[in-house]
């Protein structure tokens, strides 16, 4: 029988800036160093919300206040099947203390978003997020995460 995970997202905004964090992947591919979103794994009895608050802060030295979720995700590897959810987070600070598995991070206006980060991948999920477009992310809208049962 196969088994879920949930990973959690932190899109943390400051001002009119994003913070974009760098991560090592794999010294076997073109750009072993690439930008993305703080992000990791929940822990067994968290809420998603709180979940995200302690990943951002762990990984980034950042308390966020959690506005809303933005948009989930999702995929199997194995026998492994999971599940993702991005959040917007409001930041108390631009103050960023990295951990060790992260290599730098930025604070990156709106406009300037879709030229740091590289990954194909994170750039679906800012798509997603609403921040290339030209509306705001208030106007992308809460996405439902529980699913109604069936009679």
């Amino acid at each position: 029988m196969g088994r879920f995970r949930i990973l959690v997202k932190g899109i943390v905004q400051y001002k009119d800036s994003y913070l974009a964090v760098e991560r090592w992947y794999d010294d076997r591919i073109v750009e072993p160093y690439q930008w993305e979103f703080i992000d990791g794994e929940m822990e067994f009895g968290e809420t998603p919300e709180r979940a995200v608050q302690r990943i951002v802060e762990e990984k980034a030295g950042v308390p966020v206040q959690v506005d809303k979720p933005l948009y989930t995700w999702g995929f199997s590897a194995g026998e492994i099947c999971t599940i993702g959810i991005a959040f917007l987070c409001d930041a108390q600070t631009d103050q960023v203390v990295l951990s060790e598995e992260l290599h730098r991070s930025r604070w990156v206006p709106k406009d300037k978003i879709g030229q740091v980060i590289s990954n194909q991948a994170v750039v679906k999920d800012i798509e997603k997020a609403g921040l290339l477009n030209s509306f705001e992310l208030d106007d992308f809208g809460k996405v439902d995460l529980f699913i109604e049962p069936m009679d």
